[in-house]
């Protein structure tokens, strides 16, 4: 009996069936037998298959019609297999070279496992670097064997058959098939999870999967998505009562709902797809089962009940920041593209400048800072704010605007002199000779970022063309730095011709600039209740998550944390739905403009790994790191430093923890302390009150670099004053 079984169906995939079996047959270790699954003796793919088991005598090609699909192909190979394990290949794809090994050598470590699963590359064949979407999800796992109810986010329904390897005599034993039809990976995976009762991970690259350029056959449109509904309810059915029931009525609806936020792949019958997809849902919901947060968890309850016409107004509200940058129009048109080229020509109005904050999202950060600062210091600049439609009426009166995408917004682009953004501008705007582009940044660096994340699978797989990318960073002019850490990382992360700004960030120049007053009112504005200590809690976005999630029972904390306590809950920008969702003691203010405004208001600070702790500092009030999954984020997402070993104040990696650190007054005691101080001299190095100050001088005046304002030493600097200062 041979250790390995290696089922390779090859439909549609004759030209590469060799590099298929070729990279089993160069393994180095030999102990198995390779099973091509071909559509007919005839057939081109049998061709090759025959050529090889000529040569080999491992190779036992077996037929499967063309009509019995996927899963067919497959279940024939599994009549035929006899190894102790087995795993599946598409006939396009290739075994890493050492894979049998690192197989064999993981399933000896874990003694017989029902499922072992292991991570993959995808490699697209055209352009981008290649992803490893399994490797967040066995970075949680267990190191030994477990009982999948000991991770249940591991369920096979994330992951393609080839991503496992399953001990054949427990297939049998639950006489486990593939199930017919199109989506028979989902079936699969909930049935072999549902089934399973000692898995192991193996976090290594075992499959190397090809991308189609024209993408899965499955994302086509057609009736045959329909089809994903009855996988759906037939896990769903076979998993009432169990423990896990809840983990795959997620996963599997995460599924249906990314199907149904796509109505081009079902040109017909939408409306019946989320109509039976609503019913299924609330026939199989799990009692007790709690909906993720953010847009997301919008849509689940839109689909729970039934409200198809609001589902449809929501749809793709949920977008990543890369897909906010690609949705800015660009001049494709034809009138467009002529108009634009002609004002291209036009000569670049020397006092004309455009802003733009987060993708058009505001009036906000950097670039609106560094806008009042002109209107100051350089009036005779007319200043210009790019905004997309839905954020014109959040424009402050007198603030000159053009809506992204419009005739205006291609006019100001072409002929400004100056351009200030703390994102990108869109792909097809051209760097004129003359122009000036500021680049201010939204944050300090603590995870990779631009080219540091082409190792990171997850990040690198959103990030998109790293060509594209540093084709961007080849208009920036000046790029700011609001201390020395974030110019090495920017020098690494956007490698480019751009002179260094040592300015500091000018959006926290409020934090030294505004009074008692102003901190009063604003905290009047956001609902904070007069006498209350004001925590707060801004998690940061985790790229192996869908959708916001708290992380953290905000209502439990303030009942666990005192009285007096109340949360301002500030989610990452790419959540931000533009309505507050307050409750109780929790004051949503993930959709006001400002974050600098929430700082202030705010007298400490919660977050795990956002960049706003950086900024937070400046403010001199006690700052709590909620790090639950700091070494998942940490192999993930990728750090430039370890957070644990310098934090700007206590750790907290339970809620338990994090509870006791307020109830015991240490969150503000002379340890916090401490750590704070030695991280803000750190990364408060450049933020005095005056950077917006100093790049209006150097950039719109034309003021020479050793003019610049000298930055105020942090030990003479004074912060704003914290509500409990002013009380006190």
């Amino acid at each position: 009996m041979p250790r390995f079984s290696i089922i390779v169906p090859s439909h549609g995939v004759a030209g590469r069936l060799s590099q298929a079996l070729d990279s089993v047959l160069a393994q180095s270790y030999g102990d198995f037998e390779l099973i091509p699954v071909c559509d007919a003796p005839d057939s081109p793919a049998a061709d090759v298959a025959d050529a090889h088991a000529g040569r080999d005598s491992r190779v036992a090609p077996v037929h499967s019609p063309p009509s019995a699909g996927l899963s067919g192909a497959r279940n024939t190979g599994l009549r035929t297999a006899t190894g102790s394990y087995v795993l599946f290949l598409d006939g396009d794809d290739t075994l890493a070279p050492g894979a049998l090994a690192a197989l064999n050598a993981r399933l000896t470590e874990t003694g017989d496992v029902d499922v072992l699963y292991v991570e993959h590359e995808r490699t697209p064949w055209w352009e981008g670097e290649p992803t490893n979407p399994a490797a967040p999800l066995l970075a949680k796992t267990p190191a030994g064997a477990f009982s999948p109810s000991q991770a249940p986010q591991l369920t096979g329904v994330q992951l393609p058959a080839w991503s496992a390897v399953y001990r054949r005599a427990f297939l049998t034993d639950h006489q486990l098939t593939f199930p017919e039809g199109p989506f028979t990976d989902l079936g699969w995976g909930g049935l072999v999870t549902l089934a399973a009762e000692r898995v192991a991970a193996l976090r290594s690259v075992v499959v190397r999967h090809l991308l189609r350029r024209q993408g899965s056959r499955l994302n086509l449109p057609g009736a045959h998505h329909h089809q994903l509904l009855d996988q759906v309810d037939m896990v769903l059915t076979r998993a009432a009562d169990s423990e896990l029931s809840g983990a795959l009525f997620e996963q599997l609806f995460a599924v249906v709902l990314k199907t149904a936020s796509r109505p081009e792949r079902l040109p017909s019958g939408h409306r019946a797809f989320f109509r039976r997809a609503g019913r299924l849902y609330r026939s199989h919901r799990p009692a007790g089962f709690r909906a993720p947060g953010g847009s997301v968890g919008v849509q689940h309850r839109l689909l729970a009940s039934g409200a198809y016409s609001a589902f449809r107004a929501l749809r793709g509200a949920n977008r990543s920041a890369s897909e906010a940058a690609e949705r800015v129009p660009r001049p494709r048109m034809l009138r467009t593209r002529l108009r634009y080229a002609l004002d291209l020509r036009r000569p670049l109005d020397p006092n004309l400048a455009v802003y733009c904050a987060y993708w058009g999202r505001g009036y906000a950060c950097s670039p609106a800072a560094i806008h009042a600062k002109a209107a100051e210091l350089a009036p005779h600049i007319r200043s210009v704010f790019l905004v997309e439609p839905d954020a014109v009426d959040a424009v402050p009166k007198g603030v000159e605007h053009a809506v992204i995408g419009s005739r205006k917004y291609w006019e100001v682009l072409a002929r400004a002199k100056y351009l200030v953004n703390n994102a990108n501008f869109a792909e097809g705007v051209v760097k004129r000779r003359g122009s000036v582009h500021v680049q201010t940044q939204h944050g300090t660096p603590l995870k990779k970022m631009g080219v540091d994340q082409s190792t990171y699978p997850v990040v690198a797989a959103a990030t998109g063309s790293f060509a594209k990318l540093l084709g961007r960073v080849d208009r920036w002019d000046y790029n700011i730095s609001s201390n020395r850490h974030s110019t090495q990382m920017w020098e690494r992360a956007f490698p480019g011709s751009y002179e260094a700004l040592e300015y500091g960030y000018p959006r926290n120049d409020v934090y030294y600039s505004s009074t008692a007053d102003e901190v009063a009112r604003i905290r009047r504005e956001l609902g904070v209740p007069e006498g209350k200590t004001a925590v707060l809690y801004a998690p940061t976005h985790r790229d192996y998550r869908t959708g916001f999630d708290t992380g953290l029972d905000l209502e439990a904390f303030c009942a666990a944390a005192g009285d007096d306590v109340v949360v301002l809950l500030r989610a990452h920008y790419f959540y931000d739905q533009g309505r507050a969702k307050s409750s109780g003691r929790i004051i949503d203010v993930t959709g006001h403009r400002s974050s600098e405004d929430v700082c202030l208001a705010a007298d400490a600070l919660v977050t795990d790994y956002s960049s706003i702790m950086f900024d937070y500092a400046n403010l001199d009030r006690p700052i709590v790191v909620y790090a639950d999954d700091w070494d998942v984020y940490r192999e993930t997402r990728g750090v430039y430093f370890d957070l644990m070993e310098a934090p700007p104040g206590p750790v907290a990696r339970t809620p338990e923890d994090l509870a006791e650190v307020f109830r015991d007054g240490s969150y503000a005691g002379a340890e916090s302390k401490a750590l704070r101080a030695e991280f803000r001299s750190r990364f408060c190095e450049f933020d005095d009150g005056l950077a917006a100050e100093r790049v209006v001088r150097r950039v719109f005046l034309g003021e020479p670099p050793e003019a610049a304002l000298p930055v105020i030493p942090l030990a003479e600097r004074v912060p704003a004053p914290a509500a409990t200062l002013v009380r006190s």
